[in-house]
């Protein structure tokens, strides 16, 4: 009578033995998922910080500014850029980009005119739209 139950002991014993080792194997491809996701948010992070601190920059002087840019066609654009104070009117299009005038920056930082006024931004311009149609002020133009 002691034979069976030492039997149904040692299959027991064995399925636990089983069943162990499949747990540590989960444990173990989990913490290795983890360290590659750890070592993933590392690397983005870092390259989040190079970013916004301007170390991915090619270490030859300031890059290119635009000035200014308007569409002529299609695909087609005059751009207008500043690199090292001279300023570069680009025509752009087509994949080509070809020069077409340079000139040296002025020495204040010119303002682009802005159609609207002397006050164009679009904050004054929708205020005064929302005055014309409300009936309370002036319009646009600056008439009744």
């Amino acid at each position: 009578m002691s034979q069976p139950a030492s039997s149904d002991a040692s299959v027991a014993m064995d399925g636990l033995t089983a069943g162990g080792e499949a747990l540590i194997g989960m444990a173990t491809l989990g913490k290795t998922a983890a360290a590659l996701a750890l070592i993933l948010v590392i690397i983005l992070g870092c390259s989040l910080l190079l970013k916004r601190l301007g170390g991915a920059s090619g270490g030859q002087g300031r890059r290119p500014r635009v000035i200014g840019s308007t569409a002529v066609g299609n695909r087609e654009r005059v751009v207008v850029v500043e690199i090292e104070s001279t300023w570069l009117v680009l025509g752009v299009g087509g994949g080509q980009v070809s020069k077409l005038h340079e000139l040296p920056a002025p020495a204040e930082e010119a303002t682009m005119p802005v159609a609207g006024g002397a006050d164009g931004s679009f904050a004054s311009r929708f205020a005064r739209a929302l005055r014309q149609n409300a009936g309370l002020g002036p319009g646009p133009g600056g008439r009744r």
